[in-house]
């Protein structure tokens, strides 16, 4: 890696991917062109500790790279986000063993793609407890792997995946190479709703051969939740703003090269769109303030901080549907004609309702967090 700062990094990366994305939106498939960037740059593998020839960056580094990196394109920076929330979060959480974790972070040094299988059709996101229906038996040499994975972000790209199913009764993970023998994908994503380009794909494991070593971790119970995580929400939703800060600055290019006839000049000089510009303005920085301030609070450990960052998270998300819902009003007609890529904003945002905490769940965390800071200083 360069002396390159990641956010600099991310911004070389975004004009790149920028050149594919609209055709990559189109046929819903992740450009193999983007994959290669991603790896050989080494930006999956900012969050990765020095130790292991990672840039070991903050939290709120990240945050400033993802939105970056999504106004080139939101669908492969989700893609990004995955490898580097999954390594940044366990820096903290260590869920793996060290010598576990020093592997995962190895491949991503080494260019590999990697992401979590967790979501089942059955089950939804596993976040609130269930039963994994993909399970494992053990063998005389390992284990035997059968199920079905959906949500899986990185699809056939993915070099390796970190498989969650049942054991015995437990709740394990392990680690599979990806394109292992049994290992069927099939493309399901392409006609979604958001980030059609993402390879969001549903995965089949058919008797896959798993070694007993890359079993990373195993618990007495299906139900159990690890403690709070800022970073998957607080890079999911700077992904989502950095989509609405394409939409806020295509509108103004549009704004600027629009001359109707009867005007005989650009429409950004009308105080009308002046206002709609401003007031996206002005939406898109309290917004990103937000997501800065509580990266930055989660990096300092301060008492607040996890509240901070499900407000932020929220925020972030309803501003960016708001924003580019504003983007096509300004632009009018021309934004649904598939000519301008005001479509693809419009619609990638939307992905951000099926991320937790979302709506009330958020709002009853915040609000919690007000309640209890008001109710012990009053106390004390």
């Amino acid at each position: 890696m360069t002396s390159t700062s990641v956010v600099d990094l991310a911004r070389e990366l975004a004009a790149q991917v920028a050149t594919r994305a609209d055709a990559a939106d189109k046929n819903g498939r992740l450009p193999a062109e983007d994959v290669q960037a991603l790896k050989e740059s080494g930006y999956l593998a900012i969050s990765v500790p020095q130790a292991y020839g990672g840039r070991a960056a903050t939290l709120r580094e990240c945050v400033e790279a993802q939105l970056e990196l999504a106004q080139g394109s939101g669908s492969t920076a989700m893609v990004a986000t995955m490898p580097i929330h999954m390594i940044g979060a366990a820096r903290e959480s260590r869920q793996w063993s060290d010598e576990h974790y020093e592997r995962l972070c190895r491949i991503l040094i080494d260019g590999g793609l990697i992401n979590s299988c967790a979501s089942e059709p059955a089950l939804g996101s596993p976040s609130r407890g269930g039963v994994f229906h993909t399970h494992a038996v053990k063998t005389d040499d390992g284990y035997i792997v059968n199920g079905h994975k959906n949500w899986s972000t990185g699809g056939a790209h993915l070099t390796h995946l970190l498989v969650s199913l049942s054991l015995d009764g437990d709740v394990a993970q392990f680690l599979i190479p990806n394109h292992a023998p049994g290992i069927r994908w099939e493309p399901t994503w392409c006609n979604a709703l958001s980030l059609r380009a993402s390879d969001s794909d549903d995965v089949y494991f058919e008797d896959v051969v798993v070694p007993a070593e890359n079993l990373l971790k195993r618990s007495g119970t299906s139900n159990g939740k690890p403690g709070p995580n800022a970073w998957f929400p607080l890079l999911t939703a700077a992904t989502y703003l950095g989509v609405a800060l394409s939409a806020r600055r295509d509108t103004i290019q549009f704004a600027l090269d629009r001359v109707p006839t009867a005007l005989g000049k650009p429409i950004a000089t009308l105080p009308k769109i002046q206002r709609q510009i401003g007031e996206m303005d002005v939406a898109l920085q309290a917004a990103r303030l937000m997501l800065l301030d509580a990266a930055s609070a989660w990096d300092q450990h301060t008492a607040d901080a996890w509240p901070r960052v499900v407000a932020a998270k929220q925020f972030a998300n309803d501003t960016a549907i708001s924003v580019t819902d504003m983007a096509m009003r300004v632009v009018g007609g021309q934004a649904i004609t598939g000519a301008l890529p005001f479509g693809r904003y419009y619609r990638d945002v939307r992905g951000s309702i099926t991320h937790p905490p979302s709506g009330d769940t958020a709002l009853e965390i915040v609000g919690r967090a007000a309640i209890d800071q008001l109710s012990n200083r009053d106390e004390s």
